[in-house]
């Protein structure tokens, strides 16, 4: 009830690649940008010093379409300008600047995504995955349970064979693909539900049903021990500091900053 938490993929490289015009077409989404850019897209003609002060804006605006303190900036003011209105009052709304760690490899990334699913059953704010409000996960589950739904009510309408469909995910997620596809995370959804339904069992050992005999196949594919997961899930916050992943790829980051260790690698 008083924060909550972002997985984010940044895509710098994508900012980097997009010409000036889509830089503007998107900023303006937002914003009202400047005159001078105003004047550039009406179709005027400017000269040659104009155009250079108008790649100058641009470059830092493409600079802010990837930048994580920029983005949460205008999120939280956007949250405590709603926030405030509701409680009619004025002031500052949150404590302190957010806190963020980099996902180093695919063990990171699973992890942190599972500790935020889960961050509702953690906080016995909810019994199940499916009562998780606000959640990625619940939002992903619901999909789902629509797209058998819509398969199961086709089927029985029409006595022609079943149509193959494919199954939507949510249109303001990142979608689950594989890892050859660099836009998408990197594991199956289906390996995720399963693996989010063992690990909700496994915090709330008392909840109906028991806990999977075997773990789920992702888990060994990643070579990740239960004992070892489970301890990640409860404490990703506390087990990490501003980088977190494998003890290789701590490493390997903590050397390419100059440091001996990162928490976690030791």
């Amino acid at each position: 009830s008083n924060h909550y938490h972002l997985v984010l993929k940044v895509n710098r490289d994508d900012a980097l690649n997009l010409s000036n015009d889509e830089v503007i077409a998107r900023w303006y989404q937002l914003y009202h940008g400047c005159i001078l850019v105003d004047r550039y897209r009406s179709g005027e003609k400017l000269n040659a010093a104009y155009m250079f002060r108008i790649n100058e804006i641009v470059d830092e605006w493409r600079t802010r379409l990837y930048d994580i303190s920029w983005f949460m900036r205008n999120l939280n003011e956007f949250i405590a300008r709603k926030a405030n209105k509701e409680d009619n009052c004025t002031g500052k709304f949150w404590e302190g600047r957010f806190k963020s760690q980099a996902l180093l490899d695919e063990t990171a990334i699973l992890s942190c995504m599972m500790y935020v699913d889960l961050n509702p059953i953690r906080a016995k704010m909810a019994n199940s995955l499916l009562d998780s409000e606000f959640t990625s996960i619940q939002e992903r589950i619901k999909q789902y349970q629509s797209f058998q739904k819509q398969c199961h009510y086709k089927n029985n309408k029409s006595n022609k064979k079943p149509e193959f469909k494919v199954l939507q995910q949510p249109r303001l997620l990142l979608d689950f693909g594989c890892s050859i596809d660099k836009n998408t995370i990197p594991f199956t959804l289906f390996d995720y539900l399963e693996l989010a339904d063992f690990s909700s069992r496994l915090i709330r050992p008392n909840k109906r049903g028991s806990v999977l005999k075997e773990a789920p196949n992702i888990l060994s594919m990643l070579n990740i021990e239960v004992d070892s997961w489970f301890n990640t899930i409860k404490h990703f916050r506390r087990h990490y500091a501003n980088f977190a992943g494998s003890q290789s790829s701590l490493r390997k980051c903590a050397h390419s900053h100059h440091h001996s260790w990162y928490k976690g690698s030791a």
